[in-house]
């Protein structure tokens, strides 16, 4: 090989090289934005998905405990205290909506939500409501009605904002699948790379040989 030829051949080879440490670079920085992409889906899906589910599932339970002290408290020994009973709940469950909000919201589930803390706080105050127990008269049906009425528009409200999370989850599912399919394809470039990295030193070493004869 004439020593021109040779010096063109490594200014062709300094420049696939350069291609190939940048693309390798290119890389990393990539595998890096994945994996914090990565982590964020999982820290929203425990947070925003799974804690928030929880939170779902313990003000189903204390509304079905409301609604049953709400049907059956001609059953209840002091009336007064099944009343303080269900006042106790009821900031619980605003409690739990605080935790809630806290939360990262979409926007139909943020309606949802403001439509149940509403009923809760506008509906559903039993102390705002006329007796619906008396020993003499007994239980006040047309206000265990529209006590139940509310109740169930809360459960309604709950149930949606359920079908959110499992929606919501299955994105950040997919999103990952996503995130490591890209990963996969960018591993092949790499290895492609560093394989065409090691057939450019075993070309370097054996020009430099046949360079070495010719001298």
């Amino acid at each position: 090989m004439s020593k021109k030829k040779y010096q063109s051949s490594k200014v062709k080879i300094a420049i696939v090289l350069t291609f190939l440490i940048v693309l390798i670079f290119g890389k990393n920085l990539f595998e890096r934005k994945n994996f914090n992409e990565l982590g964020d889906s999982f820290i929203s899906f425990y947070e925003d998905r799974l804690v928030v589910e929880s939170y779902i599932f313990s003000i189903s339970e204390k509304l079905f405990r409301i609604k049953l002290l709400i049907n059956h408290c001609e059953f209840e020994s002091d009336y007064s205290n099944t009343i303080q009973e269900i006042t106790d709940y009821e900031l619980r469950i605003l409690r739990l909506v605080r935790e809630f909000e806290k939360t990262k919201l979409t926007e139909i589930e943020d309606v949802f939500l403001t439509d149940f803390k509403r009923i809760i706080m506008d509906n559903l105050r039993i102390a705002d409501y006329d007796m619906i127990y008396t020993d003499a008269d007994g239980i006040n049906e047309v206000k265990v009605r529209e006590y139940n009425a509310y109740i169930e528009r809360a459960l309604k409200d709950l149930e949606k904002l359920s079908q959110i999370q499992m929606d919501e989850g299955q994105k950040l599912a997919m999103n990952s699948d996503r995130v490591v399919n890209r990963s996969k394809i960018w591993s092949q470039f790499e290895l492609a790379a560093l394989i065409i990295l090691l057939g450019i030193i075993y070309f370097l070493i054996y020009s430099n040989r046949s360079q070495t004869k010719e001298e």
